[in-house]
This record gives C-alpha cells, structure tokens and sequence, in this order.
C-alpha cells in the first residue's frame, strides 16, 4: 500500500505521542493508585476505585501499617511490596506497580505528601481544601510542574452530572443573568476530630465545609471575589472550639458586579444548599454537597424545573478519579488543577483577614 507524504507524518507523530506515553496507557490498563491515609475518605475513594474500569489501588500508605493495612490488603489484592508508612513512602519511585497517589491525609499534611510524590515521580490526586495556605499551594503546583507530572485536586462536584447541569443551565441564560448566590454547608461535628485541631486542620469549619459553597460559587461566577466581608464567631464554650472557629459567615463581591454570601458552621444542626438567583428565575441544590440524592429546585424562564441524581455513592469519587485516569492518558489537564485548590485558598485567606483572623 502507497503511503503520501502527509499521511507518512501522520503516522509518525502517532507513533512518536504512543511512546511518550506512560506504560499504563499503553497497554490500557488501569490507573495504579497508592493511598495515602487509611481513614474515612481513603476508604470511600478505594470502594469508588473497585468501581472503575480505569483505576486500581494497587498501594497503600499508612501510619498505623499494622493496624490498617491489612483489611484493605485483602478487599483490594495489594501486594506486601507495594505497603508503606510514611518514613519508606519516598520509596514508591522504585514501585512500578504505582503510577500516582491518592492523598486522603489531615490537610496540613498534603503539601508534604504530594511534593513528595512528585518527587518520586508519581500523579496526585490530593483532598480538599488542597493545602494550608497559598504559599503551600503554589509549593505544591511548582513540584508537580518540575516533575512533570498531574496534580489535581478532589473537587467531586465538578464531575457529578447533576452539577454539570446546574451551572449548564445557570450559564446559559435559562434564569437571565446571574445576579446573586447564597449558600451554606452547617453541621454539627463531635470534639475529638482532626478537623477541630489548628494544627492538622489549619483552620476551622471554613476550611472542611465552607469551601464547598465558596467553590461552587467560584466555579459557576467562572470570576474570583474582589472583595470579602465576613464575622467569625464561636458560641459553644469548653474545648471543643479552643484551636478552630465555630461558624463563619463572609459575603464576596464579583468583579462583574455579581454579589455572593455563604456560611458554615461545626456546631449547629444544619444542612447544605447553593441558591442562584438570576434575572428572570433561580435554581436551589439542596441537598448540595452530600455523597448522593443532589438534587436541584428553580424556576427557569421555560417553566419550573426538578432533578434528583440517580447516582449512587461513591459514584462521584469513581468520576473523578476516571477524569485523572483521562487526564494522563490523553495528556489534557485536569478540570480541577492545582490552580483550582490555590483560589480556594486565596479566596479562604481573604475570608479570614476580612474577618480579623488571618491564617496566613
């Protein structure tokens, strides 16, 4: 068969982009995570990953091995050479049955670990809020860039359909112009968390819940605040709130004009919702942020509307760990980078100064 010479380039730089490729996308196999951090999260993001057709827990890394290894050990097949605690985690670069991490630590740990991943030469997929502070988010992209390699933050709304289709509509004029959002994520947390500790935790209920209101806001504004007004406080006494606040309320200001206020909480019976109010109608998600049952309420310029996700948890966590599986293999970014988790952080920084109680 006769070949031009265009389809003869054609052919070439297939060739070329197929041996660049991670061995992993070669062969079509699933993404190997290693997790980092046995808790709750972790466990939640390994049942998502025996979900997909496009990742494996192939690693683990604990601080308690023997405690919390083996029962992960078994459900997911992971071989004893791929098990590691935090002082031998540098040695996952030796570890070719591991192509990236998954980091379900206390946020004032996730700077540390996912440098150190980077390092190692492996991807990151790293919880929210992505670090401590600005500073720490910048440390993290430069390794990730240096390395050469993906990091993306896990901002599960991003990637759950029946959010899709909120900032689908909420975009697309079926309310008119965005005028205003409101929102809020309130619960009522028991002391003796890591959440409740400054030192693991880097701040109070701003950080774990209130980011997701703030980032969904962001997300569908598609502009980051100008300006921030916002209160501090916290009600219950006793050691419970001694490192962290109770509740902040804050409110933002768009450069387009758009105005946005939300609020979180660890001490109240609350619940989770994001309101957007445009022109000519409004769209509310409530329940907004929980693992299942999203659904969203508004009325459109067509008429009423009502939609609840089907989706079954983990369902969103499969998503997004998918998206990275895509990511890498197709060598696109991420929808959620790392320059997403540093707005957050210094939206979350301009919150707290406005309220008189900086983190950074």
């Amino acid at each position: 068969m006769s070949m031009n010479r265009r389809s003869f380039v054609r052919v070439a730089a297939s060739t070329a982009a197929l041996s660049a490729m991670p061995s992993f996308a070669l062969a079509q196999q699933p993404l190997r995570f290693a997790v980092v951090g046995l808790g709750q999260i972790s466990d939640i993001f390994m049942k998502s990953v025996s979900q997909s057709t496009k990742c494996k827990v192939t690693g683990l890394v604990s601080g308690h091995v023997a405690e919390k290894a083996p029962k992960y050990k078994s459900l997911y097949g992971v071989q004893d050479k791929s098990i590691y605690n935090y002082e031998t985690f540098d040695e996952i670069a030796h570890d070719p049955n591991i192509d990236a991490v998954y980091i379900g630590l206390p946020n004032s740990m996730h700077a540390e670990y996912t440098i150190r991943a980077a390092k190692a030469g492996k991807h990151v997929l790293c919880e929210k809020p992505m670090a401590i502070s600005s500073e720490e988010c910048r440390s993290m992209i430069d390794a990730c860039k240096k390395a050469n390699v993906k990091l993306m933050i896990a901002y599960r709304v991003h990637y759950d359909p029946i959010w899709l289709k909120v900032k689908e509509l909420a975009r697309s004029g079926a309310i008119g112009e965005i005028q205003e959002f409101q929102g809020g994520f309130r619960a009522n947390f028991k002391a003796g968390q890591w959440r409740l500790d400054r030192k693991f935790s880097g701040g109070g209920s701003l950080m774990d819940l209130g980011i997701y209101p703030l980032n969904a806001i962001r997300w569908i504004a598609e502009e980051e605040p100008a300006s921030f007004a916002a209160q501090v406080a916290t009600k219950i006494s006793g050691p419970r709130f001694a490192s962290v606040e109770e509740s902040v309320e804050w409110s933002m200001k768009m450069p387009s004009g758009v105005l946005a206020s939300a609020g979180s909480s660890y001490g109240v019976d609350g619940d989770n919702y994001l309101t957007i109010y445009g022109s000519e109608g409004h769209l509310r998600v409530s329940p907004a942020y929980g693992y299942q049952g999203v659904r969203f309420t508004g009325e459109t310029k067509t008429g009423p509307i009502d939609e609840t996700s089907k989706g079954v948890m983990p369902y969103q966590f499969t998503l997004e760990a998918d998206h990275l599986a895509d990511c890498i293999r197709n060598k696109t970014e991420p929808w959620t980078s790392g320059d997403e988790g540093l707005k957050d952080l210094v939206a979350m920084e301009g919150i707290y100064k406005a309220a008189g109680a900086p983190i950074a």
